[in-house]
């Protein structure tokens, strides 16, 4: 007998018995988080990036509407100072976390999480916080394009893009302040510094252009951290096969394979090494290998639901990538 077909106090049982489930999911998460970070701006619930988040989606729906019978905004001035003040911004998370890690100690190969008080995880835990500000910043990319009436910017790519990396950031930053985390944002704000550099030099006007040749190198800039990060998460996963584990932390990196001491799934715990190789890696673009993807995912989320944040993570990058493939053909 089927769910619909039950009597409606069992299904109310099911009911209630998720919800408490889900409750008590939720309080054991809170046990686990960051406490060096719970008491830190923005970080005490997740209401409010989701609450900007949503604004953020409210006004790529609403403002070209508003805009549509209004003269676009030049905002060279705005323009100017917010891409130049990015700069500035991106300047300061790079040299925070490089400094960070390399008085640290830290590995570029694999690097565990140090919940500790010690001055340098608290200054790369801080870098790491204001990287989650400045994707939420970064929200003013899409709002300039609307009041310019640059509408052909506004892709569902880009949007996805801003979206995904506002909230699930959040969710790094209130589990996973520090180690092998502060990799990937590193490459990143550098290239930021880069890039909105080349933004704000633009918003001086056209005269300035000719000095701007080097932009056609600006998207292979942005594109080659990837392969850093495939290199670096790949070298991980060599030391675990060499016996050498990462915990980043354990329950979000090890992989390991059922053995006669313990019957389970393929996969008993999470390995984001795995899935963001994977997803970095060109030679792998089959549909084939994206439903691998999700069958590692289904197995790690029925192994151990503290795996739902990498599954999260690695679905919305390989989305993010099969959208910008559409974008380049069409």
């Amino acid at each position: 007998m089927g769910l619909l077909d039950s009597e409606p106090g069992s299904v109310l049982n099911v009911v209630s018995t998720a919800l408490n489930d889900t409750v008590e999911f939720y309080r054991w998460t809170l046990s686990i988080t960051d406490k060096r970070v719970e008491n830190w701006p923005m970080m005490q619930s997740p209401l409010p990036t989701l609450c900007i988040s949503t604004l953020y989606l409210l006004f790529v729906w609403l403002g070209p509407k508003w805009m549509k019978d209004r003269e676009p905004f030049q905002m060279r001035l705005a323009l100017i100072i917010y891409n130049f003040g990015m700069v500035l911004l991106n300047l300061f998370i790079f040299r925070e976390l490089f400094m960070g890690s390399y008085n640290a100690g830290y590995s570029y190969i694999c690097q565990s999480v140090d919940y500790s008080d010690n001055v340098h995880e608290v200054r790369i835990a801080a870098a790491l916080w204001w990287y989650f500000i400045s994707k939420g910043i970064e929200y003013l990319d899409t709002v300039f394009f609307i009041l310019r009436k640059k509408n052909n910017q506004v892709s569902f790519l880009h949007v996805y893009h801003h979206c995904t990396m506002f909230t699930l950031w959040w969710i790094g930053i209130k589990w996973v302040a520090g180690g092998q985390a502060f990799f990937g944002a590193q490459m990143n704000s550098f290239i930021h510094v880069i890039m909105y550099s080349y933004y704000g030099l633009t918003a001086f006007g056209p005269w300035i252009q000719k000095y701007l040749w080097w932009k056609r190198y600006l998207t292979m800039l942005q594109l080659k951290p990837r392969s850093g990060i495939a290199e670096t998460y790949g070298s991980s996963i060599f030391n675990f096969f060499e016996e050498l584990p990462c915990c980043f932390p354990y329950w979000l990196h090890q992989f390991t394979f059922p053995s006669t001491a313990h019957d389970g799934p393929l996969f008993s715990t999470s390995s984001p090494t795995l899935i963001i190789f994977y997803l970095f890696d060109n030679h792998h673009s089959d549909r084939r290998g994206d439903l691998a993807v999700v069958l590692i995912c289904i197995s790690l989320v029925i192994s151990d639901l503290e795996n739902l944040f990498v599954c999260l993570l690695a679905i919305s990058m390989s989305l993010e990538k099969y959208v910008f493939i559409f974008s380049v053909h069409f």
